[in-house]
């Protein structure tokens, strides 16, 4: 009997699901040009994203010219900053058609552009996963959070974690001042601003010791917070720590 009431219910919500999407039919995550599937791009905005693929820095995610020569290769920025992390990637190149998705998840409470996000972020998180990784985001400041009501990088992990079959805790850390926003400075200023900023949130801590920590967020420029974040992560004996974002920006001043 259950397992006909549920069947049932499964019926009703599909028909529910197609009478909406007849009603509202999907669109592009980036403009208004009908889709076949939500969260799906249409052929010009697929064409005009900017994907990061092939050949890139093994830590930080940015493309770089030439041909894969096998072995990890490190682009001029991140030969000349120590990362406290290990491997790092982003799924598109910070440009016009990913700063507007970008702004829409980050303001605009564009929800909707997670999932598809996600899936390019799995794809190029793909090569540094470790099994058993603890997913975590880049916290927001609670004040910030309590305007916004959602932290978009705790979105984007949830999401990537679940695609992974990995373990995701949003709040693995807290930021343990208001740091305004890195717009704006220079790479020093950005470096200096995240200084000490996070902490192990009290309840997760000993979460931390042992574990492969992959620390998620929207946009990477400086690498200023991924330093910061991973380095209260190794300071609570992380194993290892690997970032993703969804954009990289390609340089930083």
């Amino acid at each position: 009997m259950q397992n006909a009431i549920n069947s049932s219910r499964r019926g009703l919500q599909g028909a529910g699901k197609a009478a909406l999407r007849t009603i509202y039919p999907p669109h592009c995550v980036t403009c208004d040009t009908p889709v076949a599937d939500e969260g799906a791009l249409c052929p010009s905005c697929w064409r005009e994203m900017p994907f990061i693929d092939g050949f890139c820095c093994d830590a930080c995610g940015l493309p770089l010219p030439g041909s894969d020569p096998g072995t990890p290769v490190h682009c001029d920025e991140c030969l000349t900053l120590a990362r406290p992390w290990e491997q790092g990637r982003a799924a598109l190149l910070y440009g016009d058609k990913a700063r507007k998705l970008l702004l829409g998840l980050k303001y605009y409470d564009r929800l909707d552009h997670v999932p598809a996000a996600a899936r390019w972020m799995s794809r190029a998180a793909r090569p540094i996963l470790r099994p058993a990784m603890l997913v975590a985001p880049i916290p927001l400041h609670w004040t910030r959070f309590l305007k916004r009501r959602y932290n978009q990088a705790a979105e984007l992990g949830r999401a990537l974690g679940k695609l992974h079959g990995l373990e995701h805790c949003p709040d693995l850390l807290r930021r343990t001042r208001a740091t305004g926003t890195q717009d704006g400075r220079g790479r020093l200023g950005r470096f200096t601003n995240v200084q000490d900023a996070f902490a192990p949130h009290p309840r997760h801590a000993p979460r931390i010791a042992g574990r492969d920590i992959l620390l998620v967020d929207d946009v990477m420029t400086a690498g200023a917070t991924f330093a910061a974040a991973a380095e209260c992560c190794l300071a609570q004996g992380a194993a290892s720590v690997r970032v993703v974002a969804l954009a990289r920006v390609a340089r930083a001043e």
